[in-house]
């Protein structure tokens, strides 16, 4: 099986109406580091404009650090000729609309030198030629540094940009009134199953909705990247290793438990489909599961509510027979555009991918960083400090599968499904159906 083009959702009619946003270069004067600044390069490969593409809009905390670390490859590159020329494409919340941009650019044969990318499509990219073989760019010291390394088939096709974990977003003042102590679940020692509905019956008898479990996000991928911890946390494996199975896996005895698990918190009122966008804010829902970006949200957006770090804490996913929990953020890549010399755009990738963009990038956004020589110093306890931890010891990446667009579309179906049927039934049918496109592709 060849996935032959990048999305095969992707209705081609739509192709036309994809626009992009590039954003000439002017060199200015870049204010360097001292790590920046004593930067030795070799390069000689002569002048060259590398393009790059980013998946968030300039004017974003996360673009301007992008756009930053641009200006200083920029500064350090210029008398060797080498020059970084950045596209900032915002995608929207679903991320269809990069989607078809990046599906556009390959048809045309426009791709840019080094894209953006969100890691679990890296197989299906790479499997589509998209992407680029990196392997032997990156030495086994190089790849040790990372806490995760985007590769389909041993090999390496992308590097971190930063790193992602979630978690259970609860509201303090809400536990303590409910005679809820929390203080014994961490990373090490989490919570069970059972322990989580026992503190969820606890604050519905309080009288708040226990838990949003963001069980209304199937309209895209989020609903996959929040949830699929939960199936992986009872057992099980949902696709088989070479990512082509899907009977078998993720209609398993196992699998069937980690969704009688979310159906159970429905059907006893813990959670519900309809919750409010704001309710954890405005105190109407005890917790909320959510990933790393809720963290810097809740220290400025709300200080009425949560004027302190005191008024709200982080909690871990809960284990039934292992522990497990998200992972998995943005990568760069180097295309495979027909640009038979790479070089310069090594050097821009190791620039971008290197520890002081590492920090750059993570410091503007939130985010965990995706490289241990990122060093981060985070306070014993604090929720960062959970994050990291539980991404470094349970972390468990998404299948890993070129049909990936066609599994998270079939894990958003299952979750919905729940509401209206039995976990049996809507998870056979659903697993029926998606082998069947593993087939047909």
């Amino acid at each position: 099986m060849k996935a032959k083009n990048l999305l095969l959702l992707v209705a081609p009619m739509l192709l036309a109406s994809c626009g992009g946003g590039s954003e000439s270069y002017d060199p200015v004067s870049v204010s360097l580091d001292d790590s920046d600044a004593s930067v030795s390069v070799s390069y000689s490969g002569g002048k060259k404009a590398i393009k790059i593409l980013f998946h968030v809009d300039k004017s974003t905390a996360e673009g301007k650090a992008y756009q930053r670390r641009i200006d200083a490859f920029n500064a350090v590159y210029k008398d060797v000729g080498l020059r970084a020329v950045p596209t900032f494409k915002s995608r929207n919340s679903g991320g269809t609309d990069y989607e078809l941009y990046l599906t556009s650019l390959q048809l045309d044969g426009s791709l840019h030198d080094i894209i953006t990318f969100d890691a679990p499509n890296c197989a299906s990219y790479a499997d589509a030629g998209l992407l680029w073989d990196i392997t032997s760019e990156v030495s086994a010291e190089e790849q040790s540094d990372f806490l995760s390394i985007n590769k389909y088939q041993n090999k390496i096709y992308g590097l971190p940009i930063q790193e992602s974990s979630a978690g259970f977003f609860y509201n303090k003042k809400i536990f303590r009134e409910a005679g809820i102590d929390v203080s014994g679940y961490t990373v090490e020692h989490p919570w069970t199953f059972d322990q989580f509905k026992e503190v969820c019956g606890k604050l519905k008898t309080y009288g708040t909705m226990p838990v949003d479990m963001r069980m209304d996000a199937t309209g895209d991928e989020m609903g996959t990247y929040l949830l699929y911890s939960i199936i992986h946390a009872a057992g099980a494996q949902m696709v088989s290793s070479d990512g082509e199975t899907a009977e078998g896996y993720l209609n398993s005895d196992a699998s069937k438990r980690g969704f009688q698990f979310l159906k159970d918190l429905v059907e006893a009122g813990y959670t519900s489909y309809n919750i409010g966008a704001s309710d954890f804010v405005t105190g109407k829902t005890g917790m909320y599961l959510s990933s790393g970006w809720t963290i810097p949200e809740l220290d400025s957006k709300y200080p009425q509510q949560f004027p302190d770090r005191d008024s709200w804490g982080l909690l871990p996913y809960p284990m039934d027979v292992r522990r497990a929990s998200a992972t998995g953020s943005w990568s760069y890549a180097i295309t495979d555009n027909g640009t038979a010399d790479k070089t310069a755009a090594m050097e821009l990738l190791k620039w971008m991918s290197s520890t002081n963009s590492c920090t750059t990038v993570t410091d503007a956004t939130g985010m965990l960083p995706c490289r241990k020589s990122c060093n981060p110093d985070y306070h014993p306890g604090s929720p960062e400090k959970t994050l990291f931890d539980q991404l470094a010891e349970t972390g468990i990446e998404r299948p890993v599968t070129v049909h990936y667009p066609q599994f998270t579309t079939a894990f958003s179906n299952i979750i919905y499904g729940l509401r209206n049927s039995t976990v049996d039934a809507v998870v056979d049918k659903v697993t029926a159906d998606l082998q069947k496109e593993f087939d047909r592709d």
